[in-house]
This record gives structure tokens, sequence and C-alpha cells, in this order.
């Protein structure tokens, strides 16, 4: 482990460092409701790299905040995999909130809604990201990067060892660069439609309005006193 003077919690000015990560969870149904609880499903809700690195080396601790109605929702991971496996009958927000071993910088909080049913189709496409699994059961997942502004000279450090430490991109269940290019293609022909509506609307208005002038010309002969 290096060493740093004392003003080694000064920060870098001008630098940024962003750490992609991914966090979602997996459910499996039971087939039935369990007798002794109701539950219906076993899921696991998780949060690791984009990268295959090692996040302890920046990452104090994890906590996953579940519902209340779990005995201990509070749930604290300290080292990899960062994840907390339960059963349940109910799809929750879980609040996952990550705590960095330089205490100089802010825990971030994600927020993810538990799902453990397939979402509906609505014209041949699913109203959510989730994607199911033959072997691992329901998948839903998200994408997100943690960005440091401006990081103490030990985050930086921190944050290169973890990047010595990867080995390519990790195992995910979700395409992301695909769902990135998917989500473009949809960006552009949204903006095009909405270009489309505008000019219709345009148009619409400018004959609301050619037609006003002219029911106002006819008005005004109507209105007009004879001579």
């Amino acid at each position: 482990m290096a060493e740093f003077g004392t003003d080694s919690g000064g920060r870098l000015k001008g630098v940024t460092i962003v750490k992609p990560i991914v966090y979602g969870n997996i459910a499996r149904s039971f087939g039935k409701k369990r007798e002794e609880d109701g539950h219906t499903h076993q899921w696991k809700v998780y949060l690791k790299p984009y990268f295959n690195e090692d996040m302890s080396i920046y990452v104090k601790k994890v906590h996953f905040k579940l519902h209340e109605s779990y005995a201990n929702p509070n749930r604290i991971v300290v080292k990899p995999p960062y994840e907390i496996t339960e059963t349940g009958w109910g799809e929750f927000e879980v609040v996952i909130k990550i705590y960095f071993n330089d205490q100089s910088e802010r825990p971030v909080t994600c927020y993810h809604i538990l799902k453990l049913f397939q979402s509906p189709v609505v014209d041949g496409e699913l109203t959510s990201s989730t994607t199911m699994d033959t072997k691992k059961g329901l998948v839903s997942e998200s994408y997100e990067e943690i960005v440091f502004q401006e990081p103490t000279q030990v985050m930086q450090h921190y944050l290169q060892l973890s990047e010595q430490s990867a080995n390519g991109v990790s195992s995910h269940d979700t395409d992301f660069e695909e769902k990135k290019i998917k989500t473009l293609d949809n960006i552009v022909n949204v903006k095009q439609k909405v270009k489309g509506e505008i000019v219709s609307l345009k148009d619409k208005l400018k004959l609301a309005r050619e037609t006003i002038s002219k029911f106002k010309v006819e008005l005004a002969k109507v209105q007009k006193p004879p001579a």
C-alpha cells in the first residue's frame, strides 16, 4: 500500500474518474406459494462492477435497504460479491448505498425496483428491461456510472489500483452495448416523430389563424351598420 503525506487529502483539480457499475436482481419462482410464509420466489439483489475488477480496493461496504417487512431490512456487505439472497412474494424498492474507503468521498445511492414477475408486453415489446433466463430465472439489472469529480490522491490511488485488477468486461445478463444502441435509435425515432408532429401542429395553427381572420372579416361585414 502506498504511503501519502499529510496533504494527500487535497483534491486533484481537473481530474475526473468514472467507474461503471451494474446493479439489479435475479428472481426464480417456486412454482407455488410456500405454505409456511406464502413466499413465491427466491431472489438475489446485487451490485457489481461493469468491468471485471476488484471493487473492494475502493469500496468499504455496501448497504442494502430492504422492505421493512423483513426481520433485518438493513444488510451490510463488506466484501465481494456484494449481494443479498432472500425469499419473498412482493416487489419493492431496494436502496443500495455504496461507501468508499476514502471517507472524504460521499456515499453513492442507487435505487432498484426488485422484480419478481415478467413485465407485460405492449405493442410486441416489454414495458421494462427485464429478461427471462431459462437457467437463472427473471433478470432485471441497470447500468450506472459513479463519477468521482476531483478525488483525493488517496482515492485516485485506490481507483487506479482497481483498474489494474480489471480483466475485460464482467459477465452480465443484459447486453448493455446493444441496449445503448437501441436506446439511441429510439431517441432518434422519437425526435423525428416529435419534429413531424410539431410541423403538423404548426400547419393546423396556421390554418386556424387564417380561418379566424376570415370569420372576423365576415363578422365585421355583418355588424357594419347600413350607410
